[in-house]
């Protein structure tokens, strides 16, 4: 098998070839017919997150080791089982829940591995979707997908669970009175912005200073799009909002997003960030309880979650995000893209001939 790992942090990365490995027990060898880049792809390939002030977050000291095959939002077929896999077809497209817990610890028991302490997330501690085959460790993983496209139902392990875990931390009755406001319009924030309105969302506003992004934005089914660098912002948000803001859901993450939303939320309203660009915030204790303001991280979701999403994604018909499709030995390409803010929605690695 062929992949393209990371062997040394922000250096190109590294056509591989590895004896294809044979599933035992509860094991299932999967054919990667589509592998997401994803902006988290980013911070594991520069090995580190910014915490502002001047502080990181090293991802090695959090274990994981090099070299790695990353990526994490992978469909494929399935071409062997181990001896002991029950109702999973040979032959047949799953997407991968990637975010693999210990299994043993009360969190995972009660079905939240995404949380779990002792992770051992496919693409960060397991070879993961960068290559033309992944080893999942239990047939659990396997959410079937039916005629779904591979390409389509790859980014839904990552950004598509991240978003709707989100959304439904927003209160039900909210998501359906008042317009949630969106920082961000790429990846992340076009799937929001599709399942918002799939989930019955009252609408969508969303704020991206890149004005080469509004137009998918838009396409996608937002209300309106708004640039940050322009006046008075705010005020022209809170008017679209109806009056006031009661739920964003940040995709960014930086310093400037979570003020700019926490500044903007009116009296019991609800922030879930979700971005990880980094920085730091501080926040006025007394206005916390003042404005009984909600302020609240999520990370991915679990797997019954990302069971919901695809059974919401068949039932309501829902259609693919933008999406740009290139062969596998792009990969690098495709994170540079990342970087440099030029991927519009998202991009999906898929297969040819890797010996091309």
């Amino acid at each position: 098998m062929i992949s393209f790992d990371i062997v040394e942090l922000k250096k190109p990365l590294v056509r591989t070839e590895h004896p294809t490995p044979q599933p035992e027990d509860h094991q299932v060898l999967v054919r990667v017919l589509a592998a997401g880049v994803c902006h988290s792809d980013l911070h594991i390939w520069h090995g580190t997150y910014d915490l502002g002030n001047g502080k990181t977050l090293s991802m090695m000291d959090r274990g994981m080791k090099l070299p790695l095959t990353p990526g994490h939002e992978i469909a494929g077929e399935v071409v062997a089982v181990g001896d002991k896999v029950k109702n999973i077809e040979i032959g047949k497209n799953y997407v991968i829940y990637p975010w693999h817990g210990c299994g043993e610890c009360k969190v995972c028991r009660r079905g939240d591995e995404n949380l779990c302490l002792n992770g051992k997330s496919l693409g960060i501690y397991q070879p993961g979707g960068y290559s033309d085959y992944v080893l999942v460790s239990d047939s659990r993983y396997l959410v079937d997908i039916g005629d779904m496209s591979p390409v389509q139902a790859a980014p839904y392990a990552c950004s598509g669970l991240t978003t709707y875990s989100a959304i439904r931390k927003i209160k039900e009755q909210v998501l359906k009175d008042e317009k949630v406001v969106l920082f961000g319009a790429g990846g992340l924030g076009l799937m929001a912005i599709t399942l918002i309105k799939a989930l019955g969302g009252a609408g969508v506003l969303v704020i991206d200073p890149d004005e080469s992004k509004h137009a998918a934005a838009l396409q996608a089914g937002a209300d309106a799009v708004f640039n940050p660098r322009k006046d008075d912002i705010a005020t022209e948000i809170k008017k679209a909002a109806g009056g006031a803001v009661w739920a964003i859901i940040d995709c960014v993450g930086s310093s400037q997003t979570i003020q700019a939303g926490q500044d903007m939320l009116t009296k019991g309203g609800q922030l879930v960030q979700i971005g990880l660009f980094g920085g730091h915030i501080d926040i006025s204790t007394p206005f916390m309880v003042l404005k009984a303001m909600t302020y609240q991280g999520t990370y991915v979701g679990n797997l019954r979650e990302l069971q919901e999403l695809i059974a919401l994604v068949k039932d309501k018909h829902l259609p693919p995000v933008a999406t740009t499709c290139m062969h596998f030995s792009k990969a690098f390409t495709a994170l540079l893209a990342l970087e440099e803010g030029k991927a519009v929605g998202r991009q999906v690695l898929t297969p040819g001939n890797l010996d091309a």
